[in-house]
């Protein structure tokens, strides 16, 4: 058996092999195909443990600012996209869950550019404004808390 690696060009769907357990209680989704469908940094929840999720966004052009009261996590799954970080002098509540929009431009000091390609991970550190931009469409998976921009729509993204 061959290990294929998708991209957003380039996907299966796959399947599902329950090894025990019922089948009903086992859903899945291709994180390539959901991006392929998204608007460009839409945040579509496709893993979820507890309050944890993991968000799939198209990244496509540049992205709104976004902020975070805790550390998220950013992984370049296709394509190349640059996250620009920005040390908020007015960061989210550590005890607020998820990823908040940043209205205008974040003011604070500017912090760095990180330059992600296919498999490349960066760290978005809490109280941080951060912004992605790509010049061709790639996907970008962020492992994060459960916030008021996840967008859950699992009757549109699981094979059941």
């Amino acid at each position: 058996m061959n290990t294929v690696f998708g991209s957003l060009n380039d996907y299966r769907k796959g399947g599902i092999e329950i090894v025990s357990g019922d089948p009903r209680h086992y859903v899945f989704s291709n994180v390539f195909e959901v991006a392929s469908r998204s608007k460009p940094y839409e945040r579509v929840v496709v893993g979820k443990n507890l309050e944890y999720v993991q968000e799939v966004m198209r990244a496509e052009g540049t992205s709104p600012w976004f902020a975070c009261g805790h550390d998220e996590f950013a992984l370049c799954m296709d394509g190349e996209v640059e996250v620009t970080l920005v040390k908020l002098d007015d960061p989210p509540p550590a005890d607020r869950n998820g990823a908040v929009a940043v209205d205008g431009e974040p003011r604070g000091r500017r912090m760095g550019l990180i330059r992600l390609k296919r498999g490349h991970q960066a760290l978005l550190p809490a109280g941080a404004a951060y912004r992605f931009a790509a010049s061709k469409p790639g996907v970008v998976l962020q492992q994060t808390v459960l916030g008021p921009l996840s967008i859950q729509k699992w009757n549109e993204i699981c094979l059941k």
